[in-house]
């Protein structure tokens, strides 16, 4: 064996035993030495024309973020649903009062989206006042890094995580974005409405008509997209959400065990002990909705196709009921102004 293949052997045994080593600690190897990363690029080199120079070195600058694997793996012993809890998260006297001054700033995009998608100015309010109170909480993570840990480290969602990735790197060279400033939330969703690479490319809009589709800095994109995600998926304009429900007898639990998504008809509610306040259509299909806290009476629902509607932007019967209860909040709030 000649000198220099004895010296490439000895740099491919050390190459493979540090990797091995930093795996064995906790840490990967880096990303784009890895076989899994580097079959990705192949796939992308050839179903979308990626440079694969480009991408090498794209993965030669992601990090491996342990705070994001614990940040969304489920703990071992599972926590009690508190609706209460919940509530308190987002219904605060300061996010409502934020409402209030993003509604006044903000009122003739959150008109021209209610124009032109259905979707009620409040509604859009109360998810960019959950999700980030009004663009003030985006994230401090690398997308990049935040795609590539859950791609390639998480296996629970692994596939899930590759679809976004590859997702992020078609938005970002299709508009002419550098992917490595952007940063989003540990999941990699992205600004202000935080959308994941995926609904960012089939729901974002260009709502001022600047020529960009921009979530990140751009209140009236970020306000034409949440009211474009919530047409595409059905939105029902001019349709009720929910409204409080009461319930007697234990009939009413059939639907409870039903889900989320509305399959029985309203007027058939009564029969099953749940009635409600709210005036709805006989024939209307609907849910009921129960908001549990330990200890405490539930809360109940009566759930219209608007509220599975919101539970597709985050699939969680609290997100829905604290959406619609900081978008009542913000508009009552405004009213009295």
């Amino acid at each position: 064996m000649s000198r220099l293949a004895r010296l490439v052997l000895c740099s491919l045994l050390a190459f493979a035993l540090s990797s091995s080593i930093s795996t064995a600690a906790g840490k990967p190897a880096p990303y784009a030495a890895r076989k899994d990363v580097r079959q990705f690029i192949s796939r992308m080199v050839e179903q979308h024309g990626f440079a694969r120079k480009e991408l090498r070195t794209l993965f030669r600058h992601a990090r491996f973020q342990p705070a994001i694997i614990t940040a969304i793996t489920p703990p071992t012993i599972a926590r009690a649903r508190s609706w209460q809890d919940y509530r308190a998260l987002f219904i605060t006297p300061r996010r409502i009062e934020a409402g209030v001054e993003f509604r006044e700033q903000q009122r003739e995009s959150l008109a021209r989206a209610a124009a032109l998608y259905g979707v009620p100015e409040e509604i859009i309010v109360g998810i960019i006042g959950v999700e980030t109170v009004y663009g003030r909480n985006t994230g401090n993570y690398r997308v990049i890094d935040a795609l590539t840990t859950l791609a390639f480290d998480y296996p629970p969602r692994a596939d899930f995580f590759r679809s976004e990735l590859e997702h992020y790197l078609l938005y970002t060279r299709d508009a002419g974005v550098d992917a490595l400033s952007l940063k989003g939330s540990y999941a990699g969703a992205i600004g202000i409405p935080q959308f994941m690479p995926g609904s960012y490319r089939r729901y974002a809009v260009d709502l001022d008509g600047d020529g960009k589709r921009d979530l990140s800095g751009n209140f009236a994109d970020a306000i034409g997209s949440v009211a474009n995600f919530l047409k595409e998926h059905g939105w029902e304009t001019g349709e009720p959400v929910a409204y409080p429900a009461q319930v007697q007898g234990e009939a009413f639990r059939a639907l409870i065990d039903a889900g989320i998504k509305p399959n029985y008809r309203c007027g058939d509610l009564a029969a099953i002990g749940v009635s409600t306040t709210g005036e709805t259509r006989p024939d209307a299909l609907c849910a009921l909705i129960e908001l549990e806290t330990p200890g405490e009476t539930s809360e109940y629902l009566v759930g219209l196709k608007n509220f599975y509607v919101l539970t597709r932007y985050n699939r969680s019967s609290m997100y829905a009921a604290a959406v619609l209860e900081l978008a009542q909040a913000v508009k009552s709030a405004a009213a009295q102004k």
